[in-house]
């Protein structure tokens, strides 16, 4: 039987099992370099990695700096790391991108008018440059979690698309907004998605701009749950215990069979689990020998 306490206090007990204490949250210098540089802040407990969007004066607002110390994240998460929590500092997650670089830049990186000057090739490596802050989310041996409060637009919302899970203030409001400026969602964030709420209700999002409460975002299968205002990040943290209080290796599995699962057959689908049971199997057969 579950000692007495609340579930949140049975979970965070269950974590503490993993918890570890480091001097270098992560192994590359420049990678701390980096998120200093571009307002991220990134801090590991145990076997999660807390990364948070430090720019409250700006709503979060995204910059291609702030893009390319994610993606060094990506490829640089400290080892042990199982879950990765994604959130914003201040009333919002992420207001977009930063409005100066649609037409006076920010220092040392092109605005938006200033790549319509380059070739397509190179605009199109640019832009592939800008994507891989979104799409490895999705793609490392970890599960991500995005908690989002107050706005999420444009970029912001596609930055919390990119993760495994979301959850969402009730109050909270997320929007595609490029079409109101002309412009398509380029950074990843039309797959998940498509795969969360369907074709007719990602083009109607998509092609209008329209903003949707937290409430609805959970009502429409984008968010796993709605939660009352302030409490996102607590309940991403409730979840994050919850799933390293499980075998590791064995969330890594189910982590894999689900991730696939859009691009497989039914067929493949059973092989991919037979195979992740008997990895499982004879993971435990062993650990039962000793």
């Amino acid at each position: 039987m579950r000692p007495p306490g609340s579930q949140r206090e049975w979970r965070r007990a269950s974590c503490a099992r993993w918890r570890h204490e480091a001097e270098d949250v992560l192994t590359s210098a420049n990678t701390q370099h980096l998120l200093s540089a571009a307002g991220v802040v990134a801090t590991a407990d145990g076997p999660i990695l807390r990364v948070r969007l430090d720019r409250p004066d700006k709503h979060n607002a995204q910059t291609p700096s702030m893009w390319a110390a994610l993606a060094a994240l990506g490829d640089d998460l400290p080892e042990g790391i199982r879950v990765v929590i994604l959130s914003g500092a201040g009333q919002s997650f992420s207001a977009g991108l930063d409005r100066r670089m649609f037409v006076e830049g920010l220092p040392g990186e092109a605005s938006l008018v200033g790549l319509a000057e380059k070739p397509a090739s190179e605009v199109e490596d640019i832009i592939a440059g800008y994507q891989r802050a979104f799409t490895w989310w999705r793609e490392r041996p970890v599960v991500t979690i995005a908690a989002v409060q107050g706005h999420a637009i444009g970029a912001g919302f596609q930055l919390a698309l990119a993760c495994d899970l979301m959850i969402v203030e009730a109050t909270a409001s997320l929007s595609m907004k490029e079409i109101q400026l002309g412009l398509v969602p380029d950074l990843a964030g039309t797959l998940p998605l498509v795969r969360a709420v369907g074709y007719q209700r990602a083009l109607e999002l998509c092609l209008t701009g329209r903003a949707i409460s937290g409430d609805e975002a959970a009502a429409i299968g984008l968010a796993i749950t709605a939660v009352p205002e302030g409490q996102a990040a607590a309940a991403a943290d409730d979840l994050a215990a919850g799933i390293t209080a499980a075998a590791p290796n064995a969330t890594t599995a189910v982590l894999g069979l689900i991730r696939g699962a859009h691009g497989r057959d039914l067929a493949e689908q059973t092989a991919a689990e037979r195979a992740a049971q008997y990895g499982r199997i004879t993971e435990l057969a062993a650990l039962m020998q000793r």
